[in-house]
C-alpha cells in the first residue's frame, strides 16, 4: 500500500517537472507548440517518475 502512494507521488512529480520543462522548451516556438511539447513532457515525466519508484522498490 505504501509503495503505491510513492509510485503515484513520483509519477505526479515527474509529470509536473516534465510538463514544465516541455512548456519552457516549446514556448520558444509559440503557445500552441508549448502546449503540445508540455503534454509530451508530462507523459515522459510520468513514465520516468513511476519507473524510478519501481526501481527503488517503492
Amino acid at each position: 500500500m505504501a509503495g503505491d502512494h510513492m509510485t503515484k507521488l513520483l509519477g505526479f512529480v515527474g509529470a509536473t517537472l516534465g510538463g514544465y520543462a516541455g512548456w519552457a522548451v516549446g514556448a520558444l516556438a509559440g503557445t500552441f507548440s508549448a502546449f503540445v511539447v508540455s503534454m509530451i513532457g508530462t507523459g515522459f515525466g510520468m513514465y520516468w517518475g513511476r519507473r524510478l519508484a519501481q526501481h527503488f522498490g517503492a
